[in-house]
């Protein structure tokens, strides 16, 4: 079987893409360029370093808890 249906279905997708425009919320836009995310508002500073949670591994398991045992 050739590529025939392959073709006609990205056919399909291109002309849904190019002629029907979906509905925007400019208002979530707004916000989002704003920088007023309000479904984002926890703060945790110890997630924003680079190894934070490997910090938190490292306080139950690390080695100074090992050399205890």
């Amino acid at each position: 079987m050739g590529r025939g249906r392959a073709k006609a279905k990205q056919t399909k997708v291109a002309r849904q893409l190019k002629y029907n425009s979906p509905e925007m919320d400019l208002d979530s836009l707004q916000r989002e360029l704003a920088g007023q995310n309000p479904e984002s508002s926890w703060d945790d500073d110890e997630a924003d370093t680079e190894y934070g949670d490997y910090s938190d591994w490292n306080d139950e398991y690390g080695q100074d808890k090992r050399a205890a045992r």
